[in-house]
């Protein structure tokens, strides 16, 4: 990719990250909690192949696997923000899925929800701070 395409491409995901940062927090607010973590990954995911891009000046694979995108980052992340990857990936999949919607809607109570949001939240914020500007 050129120069111009790296930048352009990195900000396509930034932009699109805070659609979709901005849509998981009107889910949570309509009560549709386990659609919310479901954003929530995306968010994360847009974020790191932002980053991605930035890294390598290529584009960001086509995967879902949050740990794989960290890894390609190069950024330094500590277990819990690795755990909540982890974690907030299986939303990715689970959300997808009839057979595992049922099971995800049970454990998305407002609290759950609302704490993974929550930390989603600083993790979505601190890896904007490694965006070049």
């Amino acid at each position: 990719m050129t120069e111009k395409e790296t930048r352009g491409a990195v900000k396509y995901w930034e932009i699109t990250a805070k659609r979709d940062y901005d849509t998981m927090l009107g889910l949570f607010k309509i009560k549709r909690y386990p659609e919310s973590l479901f954003f929530g990954h995306i968010v994360l995911e847009k974020t790191q192949k932002g980053l991605v891009v930035q890294e390598t000046g290529e584009q960001a694979p086509f995967t879902h696997d949050l740990i794989r995108l960290a890894k390609l980052t190069k950024i330094s992340l500590n277990k819990n923000e690795l755990d909540l990857l982890k974690t907030i990936s299986a939303f990715n999949i689970r959300a997808r899925y009839p057979e595992q919607k049922l099971k995800l809607y049970k454990i998305c109570t407002e609290k759950y929800t609302k704490d993974k949001l929550e930390k989603i939240t600083k993790l979505y914020k601190s890896l904007c701070q490694n965006q070049k500007q």
